[in-house]
């Protein structure tokens, strides 16, 4: 078999999963399965059979595939170790930068001194480099001078930046970053076929006219527009293709830019912009939503449900009832050695490969 083929089995398998209910009940069926439909426990025992395997052959089959999926998954755990180790030890290492660097201390607001009136006062007199650096400011003014939205107040937001959540246990808990992650300037979450971005704004922009947003199946530009001109708040480009025709985006005025992107491909992403840290997705919610599956996987999985609980209560399933129905046609036709006889399922054994469903 093929790397990923038997990721196309996936659906039809977890539809037999979520109705059993648990793990030892599924290889229960895939077992029956086995043993009823083919010769996997069927012995050879005399050089003339045909069919079945060595005694404990099917067995050493059994554990081979185990191993292998065995050591996939002792390789997986290996690699997460080596992430995490190789992220702690650049965490430490930035740590120890910082440590190394002494602080800057945040500037201060200047205010004009008047040194006519120091010196006929008596008091000190400013050195006459520090006069008439900046005009004189009133108390109270410096927050009138920086309206919501201004330089000076993303500039105090970047020098203090927020507390952001780093493990994907506290993303998951966030409907706004589920199976996706906070970064500083925007949240993303995913499905397996969409992905949705949230990007905060300014209070001050509540038209969509405010807001200029460049999609393109491989990036991604969100701005505001000011008085000065744009001021971008996400820019990069995609990790993974999206279609644009089936992408959108909106505005929430004074909160955010709501960015809905569909994927090209059907497959979860660990990042959305290149050079952005990636997420672990085998700590993500794998299961896909019915509301994603199509009409004819929906059929199949509808199929197998029936087709489960019908043979747990002994009657046909859904490939034998579908002969039985054509069966029925021709039971009493002329010239069927059958007619006026009751029809009897029982007389057939149908084979669930005789039955194309459409």
């Amino acid at each position: 078999m093929e790397p990923g083929a038997a990721e196309l089995y996936d659906q039809a398998l977890l539809g037999i999963l979520q109705h059993v209910g648990n793990v030892q009940d599924f290889l229960r069926v895939l077992f029956g399965f086995l043993y009823r439909k083919t010769d996997f426990y069927r012995l050879l025992r005399r050089p003339s059979d045909r069919m079945g395997f060595p005694p404990g052959a099917a067995q050493a089959l059994v554990l081979q595939v185990f191993q292998t999926f065995d050591r996939m998954a002792r390789q997986d755990d290996e690699k997460r170790r080596k992430e995490l180790e190789e992220k702690m030890r650049k965490r430490e290492e930035a740590e120890a930068t910082a440590a190394e660097q002494e602080p800057v201390p945040a500037p201060v607001l200047e205010v004009e001194v008047n040194s006519t009136t120091d010196a006929a006062s008596g008091g000190p007199v400013e050195p006459q480099g520090q006069q008439g650096a900046v005009p004189e400011v009133a108390p109270g003014s410096q927050e009138d001078a920086e309206p919501p939205g201004s330089d000076t107040g993303a500039a105090q937001a970047r020098r203090e930046p927020p507390n952001l959540p780093k493990r994907q246990e506290q993303f998951q808990r966030n409907p706004d970053s589920y199976n996706g992650a906070v970064r500083e300037n925007y949240t993303w979450s995913q499905d397996y076929t969409d992905l949705e971005l949230k990007v905060p704004v300014p209070k001050h922009v509540v038209k969509g006219r405010q807001v200029s947003v460049a999609l393109s199946s491989s990036s991604i530009r969100v701005a505001v527009l000011e008085d000065s001109g744009e001021r971008v708040l996400m820019e990069g480009k995609f990790t993974h293709k999206v279609n644009t025709e089936s992408s959108l985006w909106s505005l929430e005025p004074g909160k955010c830019v709501l960015v809905s992107l569909n994927k090209a491909g059907e497959y979860w992403w660990s990042a959305v912009l290149e050079g952005e840290e990636h997420i672990d997705i085998d700590q993500i919610n794998k299961e896909r939503s019915m509301a994603t599956v199509d009409e004819e996987e929906h059929a199949v999985l509808d199929r197998l449900t029936f087709d489960y609980h019908q043979k747990l209560q002994g009657k046909p399933q859904s490939h034998e009832l579908k002969v039985h129905e054509m069966l029925k046609k021709g039971w009493d036709a002329e010239g069927s050695p059958f007619r006026g006889q009751r029809f009897d399922p029982a007389m057939f054994n149908i084979s669930p490969g005789a039955v194309q469903f459409q």
